[in-house]
């Protein structure tokens, strides 16, 4: 019944993407992050859901008159840029072949973030795209929070098979990363209930982090939790509840979860700190001598063999960072910083450039909550190998249609959406 429920809902919405592509941008951006059919259990768990509603997404993007530009700032143009040296360095890296799906998959999640850019352009498509995006995740913080809680934080908590972030360190860090978002939305709303409804969704994702038993998630935690009460409007009472949810969270959580987090002080004592110093190290190595790097993938027996300090087992990277370097050289690292920095900037332009616009309020506070959601991914993916995961990508994407939103003044031309209004938005 599950497996015919979800596929009827995906053939509705494919159908629909082949007239509006900007719904298939959100189907694919559901299926894409959530993973929903990897909860079935029958046809649908290995059905191919996302080439369907890619594949109807393009056909609808290549007919439609209702497309722009997609290079609508800065980090637009970085992007392209690393796709640029992404695939150059795929071509003549270490082998092309074997590393051919690895490319494939990241290039079709680039292509999606250039067709969203181009046909999304109004509020109301922001804010479905930031609604979809935010709880494809928060639902799974949601329960695995719950389950955490009602477990004492005894288990881990995983992602969908098969997907970025089916591993506990990676579904953390997703999830330490989401949280700003749906802090963005809780604004949006209008209803006390529904505030205080986003607020449980915070703490539990939160509470889901912990019980990820991940150190990078912990010190994602506190790095993000830091920029949010530093962006907070109301310093006060924002550090207050994040002190009582942390008094609320850390006394469940097991002897085990305190030993595991007590070894970020003795990482040289622990088996798995020297595994990733020994493969940014190997990173390093070949960066050194391959300057378009090794392809979209460095952790090859002879490569470790070669470079390795500690043993000369391949293993992944584990940090955004040298997953990048390893894979695509220097130039391909200083890509990738400078994206990411030119997206962080540009949700500053965008809380500067709207204080005094009433009808842009809504604006800066995205702004605001993708800086904080970023500091969270980008201390967090020092330790994890998540450089293409969907998230970060989707966050650039906001703020630059936000930035453009704000640019050409939305609130002027933006369509009457009865809808917000229903659904207890702020207009």
């Amino acid at each position: 019944m599950r497996d015919l429920l979800l596929t009827a809902i995906i053939g509705v919405l494919a159908i629909m993407a082949l007239r509006q592509p900007w719904i298939g941008v959100m189907l694919w951006n559901w299926i894409s992050i959530m993973n929903p059919h990897r909860y079935t259990y029958g046809f649908a768990a290995t059905a191919p859901v996302a080439m369907v509603s890619g594949i109807a997404t393009l056909i609808g993007f290549l007919f439609t008159k209702e497309k722009e530009s997609p290079f609508k700032g800065a980090p637009v143009w970085w992007l392209l840029f690393f796709v640029i040296w992404m695939t150059i360095s795929w071509l003549v890296g270490y082998d092309p072949e074997g590393d051919f799906s690895l490319w494939n998959r990241s290039f079709k999640i680039f292509l999606m973030v250039f067709i969203a850019l181009a046909v999304l352009n109004n509020k109301y498509h922001i804010m479905a795209f930031v609604w979809i995006t935010t709880f494809s995740l928060a639902s799974l913080g949601a329960k695995g929070g719950l389950f955490t809680v009602l477990t004492g934080g005894s288990y881990r908590v995983w992602g969908p098979e098969g997907s970025f972030i089916e591993g506990n360190n990676e579904i953390a860090l997703a999830l330490v990363t989401i949280i700003p978002l749906v802090h963005f939305l809780q604004l949006q709303v209008k209803a006390g209930w529904q505030r205080h409804l986003m607020s449980g969704v915070m703490f539990f994702c939160a509470a889901a982090a912990l019980g990820s038993h991940s150190r990078g998630a912990l010190l994602a935690l506190v790095a993000m939790g830091a920029m949010f009460w530093w962006r907070s409007s109301k310093k006060g009472s924002m550090g207050i509840l994040m002190i009582v949810a942390m008094l609320a969270l850390l006394p469940m959580m097991p002897e085990e979860w305190w030993s595991r987090m007590e070894t970020i002080e003795t990482y040289e004592e622990d088996a798995s700190a020297n595994q990733r110093i020994n493969a940014w190290t190997v990173a390093i190595s070949v960066a050194n001598e391959n300057f378009f790097g090794a392809g979209m993938g460095y952790a090859y027996q002879d490569f470790f063999s070669k470079y390795g300090v500690y043993d000369t087992q391949p293993r992944a990277a584990h940090s955004i960072y040298f997953q990048v370097l390893g894979n695509h050289g220097y130039v391909g690292l200083i890509i990738f910083l400078i994206l990411w920095s030119s997206t962080y900037f540009s949700g500053g332009r965008l809380i500067k450039n709207t204080k005094k616009i009433p009808e842009a309020k809504w604006a800066g506070e995205l702004g605001a909550m993708i800086q904080v959601g970023l500091i969270g991914y980008l201390v967090g993916g020092a330790f994890l190998s998540l450089a293409y995961f969907d998230l970060p990508y989707n966050m650039m994407i906001m703020v630059v249609l936000t930035q453009k939103w704000v640019e050409k003044r939305g609130w002027e031309s933006d369509p009457k959406i009865p809808f917000l209004e229903y659904a207890g938005l702020k207009r």
